[in-house]
Protein backbone atom coordinates (compact mmCIF):
# COMPACT_ATOMS: atom_id res chain seq x y z
CA UNK A 1 0.00 0.00 0.00
CA UNK A 2 1.27 3.35 -0.87
CA UNK A 3 -0.52 6.59 1.01
CA UNK A 4 -0.80 9.06 -1.90
CA UNK A 5 -2.22 11.75 -0.17
CA UNK A 6 -3.59 12.69 3.40
CA UNK A 7 -5.89 15.94 3.01
CA UNK A 8 -8.30 17.35 5.84
CA UNK A 9 -11.63 18.42 3.74
CA UNK A 10 -13.74 19.56 6.45
CA UNK A 11 -14.59 19.89 9.55
CA UNK A 12 -13.49 15.79 11.22
CA UNK A 13 -13.78 15.03 8.02
CA UNK A 14 -10.15 13.21 5.97
CA UNK A 15 -9.85 12.14 2.42
CA UNK A 16 -7.63 9.70 1.85
CA UNK A 17 -5.73 8.44 -1.33
CA UNK A 18 -3.66 5.66 -1.55
CA UNK A 19 -2.59 3.05 -3.99
CA UNK A 20 -2.15 -1.14 -4.66
CA UNK A 21 0.47 -2.07 -6.69
CA UNK A 22 0.47 -4.14 -9.80
CA UNK A 23 2.12 -6.72 -8.21
CA UNK A 24 -0.45 -7.02 -4.88
CA UNK A 25 -3.41 -6.47 -7.06
CA UNK A 26 -2.18 -9.98 -9.63
CA UNK A 27 -1.93 -11.59 -6.58
CA UNK A 28 -5.11 -10.83 -5.24
CA UNK A 29 -6.50 -11.64 -8.89
CA UNK A 30 -5.56 -14.80 -8.54
CA UNK A 31 -6.31 -15.78 -5.43
CA UNK A 32 -10.50 -14.72 -6.71
CA UNK A 33 -9.71 -16.72 -9.77
CA UNK A 34 -9.05 -19.70 -7.63
CA UNK A 35 -11.83 -19.08 -5.49
CA UNK A 36 -14.37 -18.29 -8.24
CA UNK A 37 -13.15 -20.77 -10.45
CA UNK A 38 -14.87 -23.78 -9.19
CA UNK A 39 -18.27 -22.88 -9.94
CA UNK A 40 -17.49 -21.24 -13.22
CA UNK A 41 -18.46 -23.29 -16.02
CA UNK A 42 -17.11 -23.01 -19.70
CA UNK A 43 -18.06 -24.95 -22.67
CA UNK A 44 -15.01 -27.69 -23.19
CA UNK A 45 -14.22 -27.80 -20.57
CA UNK A 46 -15.46 -29.99 -16.99
CA UNK A 47 -16.67 -27.33 -14.21
CA UNK A 48 -14.15 -25.33 -12.87
CA UNK A 49 -11.23 -27.10 -15.17
CA UNK A 50 -11.15 -23.87 -17.60
CA UNK A 51 -7.40 -22.33 -17.82
CA UNK A 52 -8.06 -18.52 -16.22
CA UNK A 53 -6.87 -16.87 -19.80
CA UNK A 54 -9.90 -19.00 -21.53
CA UNK A 55 -12.22 -17.76 -18.74
CA UNK A 56 -11.07 -13.89 -18.98
CA UNK A 57 -11.25 -14.01 -22.49
CA UNK A 58 -14.37 -15.32 -22.73
CA UNK A 59 -16.26 -13.22 -19.57
CA UNK A 60 -13.12 -10.30 -19.78
CA UNK A 61 -10.22 -9.85 -17.88
CA UNK A 62 -11.95 -7.76 -15.37
CA UNK A 63 -14.27 -10.24 -14.47
CA UNK A 64 -12.02 -10.90 -11.12
CA UNK A 65 -11.50 -7.28 -10.55
CA UNK A 66 -14.26 -6.40 -7.88
CA UNK A 67 -13.85 -9.29 -5.86
CA UNK A 68 -9.79 -8.88 -5.65
CA UNK A 69 -9.93 -5.22 -4.57
CA UNK A 70 -13.25 -6.82 -1.77
CA UNK A 71 -10.61 -9.35 -0.59
CA UNK A 72 -7.29 -6.61 -0.38
CA UNK A 73 -9.08 -3.56 0.30
CA UNK A 74 -9.92 -3.97 4.38
CA UNK A 75 -5.77 -4.44 4.58
CA UNK A 76 -4.74 -1.79 2.58
CA UNK A 77 -7.80 0.81 3.93
CA UNK A 78 -6.13 -0.15 7.37
CA UNK A 79 -2.53 0.05 7.03
CA UNK A 80 -3.40 4.00 5.23
CA UNK A 81 -5.13 4.33 8.53
CA UNK A 82 -2.27 3.13 10.24
CA UNK A 83 0.32 5.76 8.47
CA UNK A 84 -1.64 8.53 8.57
CA UNK A 85 -1.88 8.47 11.90
CA UNK A 86 -5.70 9.44 11.62
CA UNK A 87 -8.58 7.69 14.05
CA UNK A 88 -11.71 7.14 12.17
CA UNK A 89 -14.90 6.84 14.19
CA UNK A 90 -17.29 5.52 10.90
CA UNK A 91 -17.14 3.29 7.87
CA UNK A 92 -15.63 5.39 5.34
CA UNK A 93 -16.91 6.19 1.92
CA UNK A 94 -14.82 4.44 -0.36
CA UNK A 95 -14.41 5.48 -4.21
CA UNK A 96 -11.99 3.17 -6.93
CA UNK A 97 -10.06 6.21 -8.59
CA UNK A 98 -8.82 4.01 -10.98
CA UNK A 99 -7.59 0.21 -11.72
CA UNK A 100 -5.81 -1.86 -13.92
CA UNK A 101 -3.40 -4.88 -14.63
CA UNK A 102 -0.37 -2.48 -15.07
CA UNK A 103 -0.91 -0.47 -12.53
CA UNK A 104 -3.11 -2.01 -9.57
CA UNK A 105 -5.86 0.27 -8.14
CA UNK A 106 -6.34 3.47 -6.52
CA UNK A 107 -8.62 4.21 -3.84
CA UNK A 108 -10.12 7.08 -2.62
CA UNK A 109 -11.37 7.16 1.24
CA UNK A 110 -13.63 9.89 2.86
CA UNK A 111 -13.09 9.12 6.58
CA UNK A 112 -14.95 10.73 9.51
CA UNK A 113 -12.25 11.16 11.93
CA UNK A 114 -12.45 11.97 15.82
CA UNK A 115 -12.64 15.40 16.79
CA UNK A 116 -9.68 18.05 17.72
CA UNK A 117 -10.78 18.71 21.21
CA UNK A 118 -9.60 21.35 23.71
CA UNK A 119 -10.66 21.53 27.39
CA UNK A 120 -10.03 24.51 29.98
CA UNK A 121 -9.19 24.10 33.25
CA UNK A 122 -9.39 20.56 34.90
CA UNK A 123 -7.20 20.85 38.44
CA UNK A 124 -8.46 22.69 41.28
CA UNK A 125 -12.10 22.52 40.33
CA UNK A 126 -14.56 22.79 43.19
CA UNK A 127 -16.64 20.17 44.57
CA UNK A 128 -19.15 19.65 47.77
CA UNK A 129 -19.72 16.06 48.87
CA UNK A 130 -22.14 15.10 50.77
CA UNK A 131 -21.69 13.73 54.70
CA UNK A 132 -22.85 10.01 55.21
CA UNK A 133 -25.38 9.98 57.71
CA UNK A 134 -27.92 7.11 57.99
CA UNK A 135 -30.71 7.75 59.95
CA UNK A 136 -32.19 5.52 62.83
CA UNK A 137 -35.42 5.64 60.44
CA UNK A 138 -33.92 4.01 57.61
CA UNK A 139 -32.91 1.00 59.73
CA UNK A 140 -36.60 0.48 61.25
CA UNK A 141 -37.69 1.12 57.85
CA UNK A 142 -35.67 -1.51 56.36
CA UNK A 143 -36.70 -3.75 59.47
CA UNK A 144 -40.05 -3.69 58.54
CA UNK A 145 -39.20 -4.46 55.03
CA UNK A 146 -38.06 -7.41 55.87
CA UNK A 147 -40.93 -8.33 58.47
CA UNK A 148 -43.33 -7.71 55.53
CA UNK A 149 -41.49 -9.44 53.35
CA UNK A 150 -41.80 -12.81 55.62
CA UNK A 151 -45.41 -11.97 56.88
CA UNK A 152 -47.57 -14.86 57.13
CA UNK A 153 -51.32 -15.38 55.91
CA UNK A 154 -53.53 -16.81 58.24
CA UNK A 155 -57.46 -17.00 58.56
CA UNK A 156 -59.58 -14.25 59.65
CA UNK A 157 -63.20 -15.30 60.84
CA UNK A 158 -64.36 -13.65 63.46
CA UNK A 159 -64.37 -9.81 61.06
CA UNK A 160 -65.80 -8.54 58.51
CA UNK A 161 -63.40 -7.89 55.57
CA UNK A 162 -60.82 -4.69 55.72
CA UNK A 163 -58.73 -3.50 53.02
CA UNK A 164 -55.42 -5.48 52.82
CA UNK A 165 -57.39 -7.95 53.33
CA UNK A 166 -56.74 -11.08 51.12
CA UNK A 167 -60.39 -12.39 50.20
CA UNK A 168 -61.27 -15.55 48.65
CA UNK A 169 -64.22 -14.72 46.17
CA UNK A 170 -66.63 -16.06 43.25
CA UNK A 171 -67.81 -13.51 40.98
CA UNK A 172 -69.63 -13.30 37.43
CA UNK A 173 -70.18 -10.62 35.55
CA UNK A 174 -73.37 -9.04 33.85
CA UNK A 175 -73.77 -6.28 31.28
CA UNK A 176 -77.72 -5.16 30.92
CA UNK A 177 -78.24 -8.51 32.40
CA UNK A 178 -76.09 -10.40 30.02
CA UNK A 179 -73.33 -12.76 31.71
CA UNK A 180 -69.95 -11.39 29.12
CA UNK A 181 -67.32 -13.61 28.49
CA UNK A 182 -64.25 -13.52 30.60
CA UNK A 183 -66.11 -12.12 34.06
CA UNK A 184 -66.63 -15.19 36.02
CA UNK A 185 -64.07 -16.43 38.14
CA UNK A 186 -64.40 -19.36 41.33
CA UNK A 187 -61.91 -19.12 44.42
CA UNK A 188 -60.12 -16.26 43.43
CA UNK A 189 -57.89 -14.63 45.58
CA UNK A 190 -58.11 -10.42 45.55
CA UNK A 191 -55.68 -8.27 47.92
CA UNK A 192 -58.42 -6.05 48.95
CA UNK A 193 -56.95 -2.49 47.92
CA UNK A 194 -54.31 -3.75 45.23
CA UNK A 195 -55.74 -1.88 42.24
CA UNK A 196 -56.37 -5.49 40.82
CA UNK A 197 -59.96 -5.11 39.50
CA UNK A 198 -62.05 -2.26 38.00
CA UNK A 199 -62.00 0.69 40.19
CA UNK A 200 -64.81 0.18 43.19
CA UNK A 201 -64.71 -3.27 42.84
CA UNK A 202 -62.30 -4.38 45.89
CA UNK A 203 -64.12 -1.06 48.02
CA UNK A 204 -67.27 -3.20 48.07
CA UNK A 205 -66.27 -6.07 49.11
CA UNK A 206 -64.78 -4.44 52.40
CA UNK A 207 -67.67 -4.72 55.11
CA UNK A 208 -68.92 -7.90 53.92
CA UNK A 209 -68.53 -11.13 56.09
CA UNK A 210 -67.20 -14.91 54.97
CA UNK A 211 -70.46 -16.39 53.34
CA UNK A 212 -72.60 -13.60 52.14
CA UNK A 213 -73.75 -13.27 48.28
CA UNK A 214 -74.00 -9.45 47.49
CA UNK A 215 -73.79 -7.43 44.26
CA UNK A 216 -70.80 -5.37 43.33
CA UNK A 217 -71.66 -2.37 40.80
CA UNK A 218 -69.07 -0.73 39.29
CA UNK A 219 -68.04 0.92 35.67
CA UNK A 220 -65.51 0.21 33.14
CA UNK A 221 -62.90 2.56 32.31
CA UNK A 222 -63.63 4.72 29.16
CA UNK A 223 -60.34 3.22 27.88
CA UNK A 224 -61.04 -0.29 28.71
CA UNK A 225 -59.00 -3.02 26.46
CA UNK A 226 -62.15 -5.08 26.09
CA UNK A 227 -63.99 -2.27 23.40
CA UNK A 228 -67.44 -3.47 24.13
CA UNK A 229 -67.11 -3.63 27.59
CA UNK A 230 -65.51 -0.13 27.67
CA UNK A 231 -67.67 3.07 29.59
CA UNK A 232 -70.15 0.23 30.62
CA UNK A 233 -72.09 -0.53 33.87
CA UNK A 234 -71.80 -3.81 35.13
CA UNK A 235 -73.61 -5.82 38.05
CA UNK A 236 -70.69 -8.98 39.71
CA UNK A 237 -72.51 -11.80 41.30
CA UNK A 238 -69.87 -11.93 44.43
CA UNK A 239 -69.89 -14.61 47.24
CA UNK A 240 -67.20 -14.12 49.58
CA UNK A 241 -65.49 -17.63 50.76
CA UNK A 242 -63.04 -16.66 53.27
CA UNK A 243 -60.80 -13.94 54.72
CA UNK A 244 -56.98 -13.99 55.51
CA UNK A 245 -55.11 -11.36 56.53
CA UNK A 246 -51.32 -11.02 56.57
CA UNK A 247 -49.64 -11.59 60.12
CA UNK A 248 -45.77 -10.20 60.53
CA UNK A 249 -43.40 -11.58 62.69
CA UNK A 250 -42.22 -10.03 65.65
CA UNK A 251 -38.96 -8.52 65.41
CA UNK A 252 -36.67 -10.24 67.69
CA UNK A 253 -33.59 -12.53 67.92
CA UNK A 254 -35.06 -15.64 66.54
CA UNK A 255 -36.85 -13.80 63.68
CA UNK A 256 -32.91 -12.30 63.02
CA UNK A 257 -32.13 -16.19 63.33
CA UNK A 258 -34.65 -17.42 60.94
CA UNK A 259 -33.88 -14.63 57.96
CA UNK A 260 -30.36 -14.15 58.28
CA UNK A 261 -26.84 -15.19 59.09
CA UNK A 262 -26.81 -12.94 62.60
CA UNK A 263 -27.64 -14.13 65.71
CA UNK A 264 -29.24 -11.12 67.37
CA UNK A 265 -31.76 -8.17 66.49
CA UNK A 266 -28.22 -5.55 67.73
CA UNK A 267 -26.19 -7.85 64.89
CA UNK A 268 -28.44 -7.38 61.92
CA UNK A 269 -29.23 -3.09 62.69
CA UNK A 270 -25.59 -2.86 62.84
CA UNK A 271 -25.20 -4.73 59.34
CA UNK A 272 -27.55 -2.62 57.88
CA UNK A 273 -26.32 0.46 58.83
CA UNK A 274 -23.25 -0.71 57.26
CA UNK A 275 -24.57 -1.53 54.14
CA UNK A 276 -26.17 1.66 53.87
CA UNK A 277 -23.44 3.73 54.73
CA UNK A 278 -21.09 2.05 52.25
CA UNK A 279 -23.95 2.96 49.40
CA UNK A 280 -24.33 6.38 50.55
CA UNK A 281 -20.67 6.49 50.15
CA UNK A 282 -20.48 5.59 47.05
CA UNK A 283 -23.39 7.33 45.97
CA UNK A 284 -21.80 10.84 47.47
CA UNK A 285 -18.14 9.50 45.90
CA UNK A 286 -20.37 9.20 42.38
CA UNK A 287 -21.97 12.80 42.35
CA UNK A 288 -18.51 14.17 42.99
CA UNK A 289 -17.23 12.87 39.84
CA UNK A 290 -20.24 13.22 37.87
CA UNK A 291 -20.11 17.03 39.08
CA UNK A 292 -16.26 17.15 38.36
CA UNK A 293 -16.51 15.73 34.61
CA UNK A 294 -19.46 17.84 33.59
CA UNK A 295 -17.40 20.75 34.64
CA UNK A 296 -14.75 19.72 32.75
CA UNK A 297 -17.26 18.77 29.63
CA UNK A 298 -18.47 22.38 30.28
CA UNK A 299 -15.37 23.97 28.80
CA UNK A 300 -14.31 21.88 26.25
CA UNK A 301 -14.32 22.77 22.67
CA UNK A 302 -14.96 20.44 19.99
CA UNK A 303 -17.37 19.40 17.14
CA UNK A 304 -18.80 16.37 17.69
CA UNK A 305 -19.63 14.47 14.58
CA UNK A 306 -22.95 13.56 14.46
CA UNK A 307 -21.46 9.78 13.37
CA UNK A 308 -20.17 9.73 16.85
CA UNK A 309 -22.99 10.03 18.59
CA UNK A 310 -25.24 7.58 16.24
CA UNK A 311 -22.70 5.15 17.01
CA UNK A 312 -23.29 5.81 20.65
CA UNK A 313 -27.20 5.34 20.07
CA UNK A 314 -26.84 1.88 18.05
CA UNK A 315 -25.00 0.46 21.48
CA UNK A 316 -27.26 1.84 23.81
CA UNK A 317 -30.29 0.74 21.55
CA UNK A 318 -28.69 -3.05 21.74
CA UNK A 319 -28.32 -2.56 25.47
CA UNK A 320 -32.07 -2.19 25.95
CA UNK A 321 -32.66 -4.69 23.18
CA UNK A 322 -30.83 -7.30 25.22
CA UNK A 323 -32.61 -6.59 28.40
CA UNK A 324 -35.96 -6.68 26.87
CA UNK A 325 -34.88 -10.28 25.39
CA UNK A 326 -33.62 -11.30 28.87
CA UNK A 327 -37.23 -10.58 30.12
CA UNK A 328 -38.20 -12.97 27.19
CA UNK A 329 -39.80 -9.38 24.81
CA UNK A 330 -38.55 -8.68 21.71
CA UNK A 331 -37.65 -5.44 20.73
CA UNK A 332 -40.20 -5.22 17.88
CA UNK A 333 -43.02 -5.87 20.58
CA UNK A 334 -41.98 -3.23 22.83
CA UNK A 335 -42.30 -0.90 20.23
CA UNK A 336 -45.64 -1.96 19.43
CA UNK A 337 -46.65 -1.81 23.15
CA UNK A 338 -45.68 1.74 23.59
CA UNK A 339 -46.44 3.13 20.00
CA UNK A 340 -43.24 3.53 18.88
CA UNK A 341 -41.53 3.48 15.44
CA UNK A 342 -37.87 2.60 16.24
CA UNK A 343 -36.75 6.11 14.74
CA UNK A 344 -38.74 8.22 17.57
CA UNK A 345 -37.02 5.20 19.91
CA UNK A 346 -33.51 6.07 18.60
CA UNK A 347 -34.58 9.76 19.25
CA UNK A 348 -35.33 8.66 23.19
CA UNK A 349 -31.62 8.10 23.44
CA UNK A 350 -29.95 11.13 21.26
CA UNK A 351 -29.44 13.44 24.05
CA UNK A 352 -27.94 11.41 26.88
CA UNK A 353 -25.46 9.58 23.56
CA UNK A 354 -24.43 13.20 22.81
CA UNK A 355 -23.28 13.46 26.82
CA UNK A 356 -21.65 10.40 27.03
CA UNK A 357 -19.57 11.15 23.78
CA UNK A 358 -18.47 14.18 24.85
CA UNK A 359 -17.55 13.13 28.46
CA UNK A 360 -15.13 10.56 26.93
CA UNK A 361 -13.88 12.95 24.38
CA UNK A 362 -13.03 15.39 27.45
CA UNK A 363 -11.83 12.48 29.55
CA UNK A 364 -9.65 11.20 26.97
CA UNK A 365 -8.14 14.75 25.93
CA UNK A 366 -6.97 15.02 29.98
CA UNK A 367 -5.44 11.52 30.18
CA UNK A 368 -3.72 12.59 26.55
CA UNK A 369 -2.46 16.24 28.37
CA UNK A 370 -0.84 14.74 31.42
CA UNK A 371 0.37 12.00 29.43
CA UNK A 372 -1.63 9.03 31.71
CA UNK A 373 -0.51 5.82 30.66
CA UNK A 374 -2.22 2.05 30.96
CA UNK A 375 0.12 -0.71 31.56
CA UNK A 376 -0.34 -4.20 30.01
CA UNK A 377 -0.69 -5.29 33.86
CA UNK A 378 -3.38 -2.97 34.22
CA UNK A 379 -5.31 -4.57 31.08
CA UNK A 380 -4.92 -8.05 31.90
CA UNK A 381 -6.49 -7.43 35.47
CA UNK A 382 -9.42 -5.74 34.34
CA UNK A 383 -9.76 -8.67 31.88
CA UNK A 384 -9.59 -11.32 34.75
CA UNK A 385 -11.73 -9.70 36.44
CA UNK A 386 -14.61 -9.34 33.77
CA UNK A 387 -13.68 -12.91 33.37
CA UNK A 388 -14.63 -13.76 36.93
CA UNK A 389 -18.01 -11.71 36.87
CA UNK A 390 -18.96 -13.88 33.64
CA UNK A 391 -17.45 -17.44 35.12
CA UNK A 392 -15.65 -16.88 31.23
CA UNK A 393 -12.00 -18.47 30.97
CA UNK A 394 -9.76 -15.57 30.18
CA UNK A 395 -8.39 -16.41 27.00
CA UNK A 396 -12.66 -16.33 25.92
CA UNK A 397 -12.27 -12.94 27.04
CA UNK A 398 -9.88 -11.65 25.35
CA UNK A 399 -11.19 -12.86 22.29
CA UNK A 400 -14.03 -11.17 21.96
CA UNK A 401 -13.18 -7.55 23.49
CA UNK A 402 -9.86 -5.71 22.47
CA UNK A 403 -7.10 -4.68 24.93
CA UNK A 404 -7.02 -1.70 23.18
CA UNK A 405 -10.64 -0.73 23.76
CA UNK A 406 -9.69 -1.73 27.55
CA UNK A 407 -6.35 0.66 27.28
CA UNK A 408 -9.44 3.79 26.12
CA UNK A 409 -11.69 2.39 29.37
CA UNK A 410 -9.14 2.22 32.22
CA UNK A 411 -6.98 5.58 30.58
CA UNK A 412 -10.65 7.49 31.07
CA UNK A 413 -10.74 6.17 34.46
CA UNK A 414 -7.60 6.99 35.82
CA UNK A 415 -8.57 10.71 34.11
CA UNK A 416 -11.33 11.01 36.45
CA UNK A 417 -9.45 9.92 39.32
CA UNK A 418 -6.38 12.30 38.26
CA UNK A 419 -9.35 15.23 38.24
CA UNK A 420 -10.35 14.01 41.92
CA UNK A 421 -7.19 13.80 43.24
CA UNK A 422 -6.36 17.79 41.78
CA UNK A 423 -9.71 19.04 42.84
CA UNK A 424 -10.83 21.11 46.41
CA UNK A 425 -13.76 18.43 47.70
CA UNK A 426 -15.33 19.60 50.53
CA UNK A 427 -17.87 18.20 52.93
CA UNK A 428 -21.32 19.33 53.74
Amino acid sequence: MELIRNEKVADNTVELEFKVNAEQFAEAVTKAFRKANAEITVPGFRKGKAPRSVVEKMYGEEVFFNDAIDAILPEAYEAAINESGIEPVARPAVEIVSCSKEEGFTVKATVVVKPEVKVGEYKGLKATKKSVNVEDIAIETELQNLRDRNARLVSVEDRKAELKDTANIDFEGFVDGVAFEGGKGEGFDLVLGSGQFIPGFEDQIVGHEIGEEFDVNVSFPEEYHVAELAGKPAVFKTKLNSLKMRELPELDDEFVKDISEFDTLDELKADIRKVKEERAAQEAELEVENALVEAVVATMEAIVPNEMVETRVDEMVRDFEGRMMQQGLELKTYLQYTGMDMESFRKTFKEQAEQQVKIRLALEKVAEMENIEVSDEDVDAELTKIADAYKMKLEQVKAFIPASEIRKDLAINKAIDFIKANAEITVE
